[in-house]
């Protein structure tokens, strides 16, 4: 595997020619994959924390930009939960061995759980961060106005306002009309084994109630939610963090253990 520190960018060549920018650390012991939220990358602060944790415990870690976002190729209107789940999909195959826990933020939160059921063998603990399965439907399209939706249907995108940055930017319909076959919050998601589930009372972007459902599609018997009081959104602050490490550290004791 190769080796890489946070100044540094490793490029994976997918079979299509497409290229995934990410950063990694070798170690012993399951490994740890992040997975980065909608419209942000690698080099954000629980990225960037997680690695700083994994070298000071000398654990494997890998982290990436998925399609469109950061320092990989593709444009984000192209981007999709299918197109964003394989990528995660060859990262975890080319550049990672043994048994893995995934950690996804937001939407990496739902190709968190869909990498989960496509390598069963593989992925042996889940920890989400505001995790979002089901936004494109639930947060997007039912949010949408009768006037919203043709234009999306007649444009085949829509320009949506982001907290996270000044311009608006556009979000494609191939995103929405692919979400809809990756739906997991109407059905049991089949996954043994641990999950930690981390939201914020005060997440103005996804209803922490999606992390208590995700809880109950879950068929693991070993699933937590942990609600923060006045965590928003990104859960980025220092006792943020530090609840991550907490959570880290218990769910590598049980993967360690199985």
């Amino acid at each position: 595997m190769n080796g890489s520190n946070n100044s540094q960018k490793n490029i994976l060549t997918r079979s299509d020619g497409a290229t995934i920018a990410y950063d990694q650390i070798e170690g012993v012991g399951p490994g740890l994959v992040f997975l980065h939220g909608l419209k942000s990358d690698r080099r954000g602060t629980k990225a960037a924390h997680l690695l700083q944790y994994c070298t000071q415990t000398g654990r494997p870690f890998v982290t990436f930009d998925m399609f469109g976002h950061g320092d990989s190729s593709g444009d984000f209107i192209d981007g999709s939960i299918s197109r964003w789940t394989d990528d995660a999909l060859d990262v975890i195959d080319t550049l990672t061995e043994g048994p893995q826990v995934l950690i996804g933020s937001s939407m990496g939160g739902w190709v968190m759980l869909q990498t989960a059921l496509a390598r069963a063998d593989r992925i042996k603990g889940l920890i989400g961060i505001a995790a979002a399965p089901d936004f494109t439907e639930t947060l997007i399209w039912d949010a949408l106005s009768a006037e919203q939706r043709d234009v999306f249907n007649t444009d085949g995108r829509l320009k949506m306002p982001s907290d996270y940055q000044e311009d608006l930017y556009d979000i494609g319909l191939t995103l929405i009309e692919d979400g809809r076959a990756n739906l997991l919050l109407n059905a049991p998601i089949p996954f043994a084994g641990p999950v930690r589930l981390l939201h914020g009372l005060v997440d103005d972007d996804v209803p922490w109630q999606v992390s208590v459902t995700t809880a109950e599609c879950l068929t693991s018997e070993d699933v937590t939610v942990t609600l923060v009081k006045d965590g928003k959104h990104n859960l980025s602050r220092p006792d943020d963090l530090d609840l991550l490490t907490e959570t880290l550290d218990t769910v590598i004791a049980k993967v360690t253990a199985l």
